[in-house]
């Protein structure tokens, strides 16, 4: 069976109302469907994905690009999730046990286990050790292009933004622009985004992780036009690697999607 088919086929949990339905419900007067299946709610992946589908909201829309994300977690997680996020209750759906991301084929992650650990336990020391490069390719690399900046990315906070992460005081993107300029990602700035998610998560730990056992699996990200056939594919491969082009994680969009003035 195809992906398409797969989720196609699949029903889960909708947020916005708890209904057991169509992942792709909605979906059928779409010139594309845009499927996210994520990783925990309250992984970095997921938050900052939804983070760039906001940035680039109105961009789908001019190309009527319907978006449809599965996450692992609950309920209670998928409405923290959108409260936090922006991202549409309606267009959410919740995996409890990873159970389409196993159908799928998509990277588990690291999986080992020590004797002695229960499956939460065992998790969370293949996440650090994930968090440290291992099994999970390009996350150093990652991290450090977040400290250090990139001249091919965009700009990610506007100069009268104020950004409050963490225990660090409320920043402007006025104060990134000391440290480098503006019109591109500045020294530290994608660091702060980041920051701030894992303050948000970290204060709601048990809402937005209600079973620590799925923590290193990984997600994907699936493009179709409105026959089924796959446009785009990209699966995971390890933590913060949730995009072919990290500087722009929705830029595999302008090679195959015309622009479009429907609504």
């Amino acid at each position: 069976m195809g992906t398409y088919e797969i989720l196609q086929q699949t029903q889960r949990p909708r947020v916005s109302d708890g209904q057991t339905v169509s992942l792709l419900a909605g979906c059928e007067t779409a010139a594309q469907v845009l499927v996210l299946v994520w990783p925990q709610l309250g992984d970095f992946d997921s938050l900052e994905y939804a983070w760039w589908l906001q940035r680039g909201a109105e961009t789908l829309r001019q190309r009527a690009i319907a978006v449809r994300a599965v996450g692992i977690g609950d309920r209670p997680s998928g409405q923290k999730f959108c409260d936090y996020t922006g991202f549409p209750t309606e267009h959410l759906f919740v995996d409890e046990t990873a159970a389409l991301h196993r159908e799928l084929g998509l990277y588990q992650g690291l999986t080992l286990n020590p004797p002695g650990l229960k499956s939460g336990q065992a998790a969370w020391l293949n996440l650090m050790l994930m968090c440290a490069g291992i099994a999970s390719p390009g996350t150093l690399r990652e991290v450090l292009r977040g400290y250090g900046g990139d001249r091919r990315a965009p700009q990610l906070i506007g100069d009268d933004e104020v950004v409050k992460a963490g225990p660090l005081p409320p920043l402007t993107g006025k104060a990134f622009a000391i440290l480098g300029g503006s019109g591109f990602q500045r020294p530290i700035e994608l660091a702060t985004l980041r920051l701030r998610n894992m303050t948000e998560v970290l204060s709601h730990w048990s809402t937005y992780v209600p079973n620590a056992a799925y923590l290193t699996q990984r997600g994907g990200t699936f493009l179709f036009d409105n026959q089924g056939n796959v446009l785009y594919e990209h699966r995971d491969q390890g933590i913060l690697g949730f995009a072919e082009t990290m500087a722009n994680p929705l830029a595999f969009l302008d090679d195959r999607v015309p622009a479009t003035t429907q609504a």
